[in-house]
């Protein structure tokens, strides 16, 4: 069989540490004439183009990019598939919200026409921003799922998602059973869980809309098969910290509730996390669970401010999120952009290698995927971008000012979007092309 070997020549960079832990210089590898060279889907060597163009045999073909920086596929621990029909919908808090935009959205995932449709909208715009990898809540629908996964499937992208488990103070047409949302959960984890790429997710929205029964159900499925994920909503907005006190007042606060029921693991992530306690960011760096922090949509919906140093404290896995409806962008160098500022308000910075971290490694942490996304570390997946440096007039003028590799980077995240993103690459296949 002829090997698939290609090298692609520009300036590189990828995340190989936290800088919270190690200090920034040591958190990155750059090479400002790098070469990164793919075989069979996979990275099999990155180093400066001086160093490794002499052992690359002649039929290799380059492809050179003379004004751009590639990076590891962006990674998006937190968003919801069914919001892609009403993101920038206006005026109201997190519940209100639900109730008024979410749900009469998500109910239209019945109809296996309309989730085909969407899944096939949602896919293509997170591939348009950079996005390899995402964590995805569908609707109460298993169709929402399928059809995710088999958009997902024939561009063999790593992609992670599950139906949403929801039994109670949702609408009627909307909801499932303690019974119905287990078999479903587990009809799917059969027919996806580790086909290709594809992982599923145990997916009850948040503590308020499962009972007690659903709860210990979904704990019980995690028990069922191994490295299976979790993902829920936890302490996004005070109006709802304060209904799951009314309706599990045994419980010692938000996440306890999820702890009792045993959600909380190496591969469970909880979106928000904004009014999180120490105590709460002990035990979820304990657990080995994660968070998403998601900063566009913790602005439009008004929720608070992520305390990224508390969490820093703890060692605690961050993600970053774009939770699109609820936030505003597909793009995470947009949401990078609202977490820089996020920061600033709480009197702290967020370095532009941090950034890359949170958008990369952090996310391949928080996901346990760190073997196979999130870097450029020769035996991983390639899955990779290509950012343009000339993608915008402003942009490009903006970086021929710029004096080095974070001025670069952090331009890139404050003034790019998916216009930035002039190829995204999943398994070593061009899967977006501006």
């Amino acid at each position: 069989m002829p090997s698939t070997r290609k090298a692609y020549r520009a300036a590189l960079l990828h995340s190989i540490a936290d800088p919270a832990q190690v200090g920034v210089e040591a958190s990155y590898e750059y090479f400002e004439d790098g070469l990164l060279v793919i075989e069979n889907g996979q990275i099999s060597a990155i180093g400066a183009a001086s160093d490794l163009l002499p052992g690359l045999s002649a039929e290799v073909p380059i492809q050179h990019y003379p004004d751009a920086l590639i990076t590891p596929g962006l990674i998006d621990t937190h968003i919801h598939l069914p919001q892609t029909g009403m993101v920038g919908a206006y005026g109201e808090q997190l519940l209100d919200w639900l109730n008024t935009y979410t749900f009469p959205c998500e109910s239209q995932f019945a109809d296996k026409a309309h989730a085909d449709e969407v899944a096939d909208i949602f896919i293509k715009e997170l591939l348009r921003n950079g996005t390899t990898t995402a964590l995805v809540f569908a609707s109460v629908h298993p169709q929402s799922v399928n059809s995710f996964f088999e958009a997902a499937e024939q561009l063999d992208l790593r992609m992670i998602a599950g139906k949403v488990m929801m039994d109670r103070n949702a609408p009627d047409y909307l909801t499932d059973t303690p019974e119905s949302g287990y078999a479903d959960s587990k009809a799917l984890i059969e027919r996806w869980h580790g086909k290709g790429r594809l992982h599923y997710a145990v997916t009850p929205r948040f503590a308020p809309t499962s009972t007690p029964e659903q709860l210990t159900l979904a704990g019980k499925l995690l028990g069922e098969y191994p490295d299976l994920y979790m993902q829920t909503h936890i302490s996004e907005n005070l109006q709802e910290i304060a209904w799951v006190k009314e309706l599990f007042p045994e419980r010692k606060g938000y996440l306890d509730v999820y702890d009792h029921y045993q959600l909380l693991g190496e591969r469970s992530v909880f979106a928000h996390g904004v009014h999180l306690c120490d105590d709460e960011c002990a035990r979820l760096a304990e657990t080995g669970s994660a968070v998403a922090f998601c900063p566009t949509s913790n602005f439009f919906l008004g929720s608070g401010l992520f305390n990224l140093p508390m969490a820093e404290k703890h060692n605690l896995n961050v993600g970053l999120g774009t939770d699109v409806g609820g936030g505003t962008s597909f793009s995470l160098l947009h949401t990078l952009n609202e977490a820089y500022k996020v920061m600033q308000l709480q009197g702290a910075r967020l370095s532009p290698f941090k950034s890359l971290y949170l958008a990369t490694l952090g996310g391949a942490r928080a996901l346990r995927l760190e073997d196979k996304i999130g870097t450029l570390q020769p035996g991983t997946d390639a899955d990779f971008l290509v950012l343009d440096y000339n993608a915008t007039p402003l942009l490009s003028y903006r970086l021929k000012q710029s004096k080095n590799i974070a001025e670069t980077l952090f331009v890139l995240m404050t003034l790019g979007d998916d216009r930035t993103v002039l190829q995204t690459y999943a398994a070593g296949r061009l899967v977006h092309q501006r």
